[in-house]
């Protein structure tokens, strides 16, 4: 629920699946394996599309409720499953699954893999490299505008899946009919989040000043952290869409 109550899609946005892409993952420095890893992206429109695979929701759940319990990345204190649901899956949902070996072709080419094709007989724990939701930042009028919000297991954390998170992000929104994407709190001690941001051409709207009481990195006590606004355009000046 927002500041403008429940906010439902967007009359133009599309609610069948979209294809499933491949997306390559930038090898952490020091990492001397030789496997070309990459993610699979699957779009999940509804919850319940995704309880067609068992065990999903509720892996995705405790991984956010852990997430919110850590107290640093979003504002929400808490998240039982129900919250989750309800929070999560009111938009549409982009699940990454990780491979090893060479894509075949340059990112976001579409492969017709399914989710369980992707994932191979292995648990959630060990196939899935991240996920995130896209749904209306605000309603009727404005809700052509889209946000995010984006989940890695701490299991897959340092191993590059966030930008291809991002990447593949970028991709799909303005498939779904949006025409630009607003981050309404990146925290600005979340260097990471900033230079990915940043890197994929979003801009500073503004400074939300002590936007988040925070814990601290060192888990000693909590602190008051400022928070950018982002915000990226999916169409050019003329208001078309890029081709």
């Amino acid at each position: 629920m927002s500041a403008y109550g429940a906010i439902s899609r967007s009359s133009g946005v599309i609610s069948a699946p979209l294809p499933a892409t491949f997306w390559n993952v930038r090898r952490a420095l020091g990492d001397s394996t030789q496997s070309s890893p990459y993610v699979t992206v699957h779009h999940i429109p509804t919850v319940a599309a995704a309880r067609l695979h068992p065990g999903l929701v509720e892996y995705l759940g405790a991984v956010m409720a852990t997430e919110v319990e850590g107290g640093m990345t979003y504002p929400q204190e808490s998240m039982p499953a129900d919250a989750f649901e309800s929070y999560f899956f009111s938009g549409d949902v982009f699940l990454a699954i990780s491979h090893s070996g060479n894509t075949g072709g340059p990112e976001g080419t579409e492969t017709p893999l399914t989710i369980e094709e992707a994932r191979q007989g292995r648990a959630w724990q060990e196939s899935v490299a991240g996920y995130y939701y896209v749904k209306p930042n605000y309603p009727g009028r404005s809700s052509h505008i889209c946000n995010g919000g984006f989940v890695v297991p701490p299991v897959q954390r340092a191993k590059g899946y966030g930008a291809a998170l991002a990447k593949s992000y970028v991709h799909y929104a303005p498939k779904l009919g949006y025409r630009g994407s607003v981050f309404n709190l990146v925290y600005t001690n979340n260097s990471a989040s900033v230079k990915l941001w940043e890197g994929l051409g979003f801009i500073k709207a503004g400074l939300i000043p002590k936007a988040g009481r925070l814990r601290r990195k060192d888990g000693n006590g909590e602190e008051y952290v400022d928070a950018w606004v982002y915000y990226k355009s999916f169409v050019d000046e003329d208001g078309a869409e890029p081709t």
